[in-house]
């Protein structure tokens, strides 16, 4: 398979599971804290759980697959929270950006842009689950200045 089908693969998999998401709400707990499926008042936590497990696993020991989808457990780059917040903020190989897209700028993922204060707060839960012990954290302010 292509670079550019893996890619392809990897955004149609984000899609259905981003729908999939949004419309269990009412039906699952995990999904606690999205009003609409939307994820404006989501907390790391349910961030984690509606994005990132996705590809990541919910044990976040990451996959293979149609890409590869690295361990966020026992992840010795995760030691820097603000190379987390790059990551997720710009993506990464097959990783989609999560930034918020200005208005009226169409975009793929629209619906899961993620704010600063998002951003930090999934950054600093996986730093503290999963095995990772990591003690720092970053804050909202700090993710916005690796973007401004």
């Amino acid at each position: 398979m292509s670079r550019h089908a893996k890619r392809s693969a990897l955004a149609l998999a984000c899609a259905a599971l981003l729908l999939a998401a949004g419309a269990a709400r009412a039906q699952s707990s995990d999904n606690t804290g999205q009003g609409g499926g939307r994820l404006a008042a989501a907390d790391g936590e349910a961030v984690f759980r509606v994005i990132c497990q996705g590809c990541h696993m919910p044990d976040a020991k990451g996959a293979q697959g149609a890409g590869a989808y690295p361990a966020l457990a026992g992840n010795p780059r995760l030691a820097s929270p603000q190379y987390m917040a790059a990551v997720i903020f710009h993506g990464r190989r097959d990783m989609p950006s999560f930034k918020l897209a200005p208005e009226g700028e169409e975009r793929f993922l629209r619906g899961a842009g993620l704010s600063d204060a998002q951003i930090a707060g999934v950054i600093n839960y996986i730093r503290t689950h999963f095995g990772n012990q990591y003690t720092d954290s970053i804050s909202a302010n700090e993710v916005a200045a690796l973007h401004r």
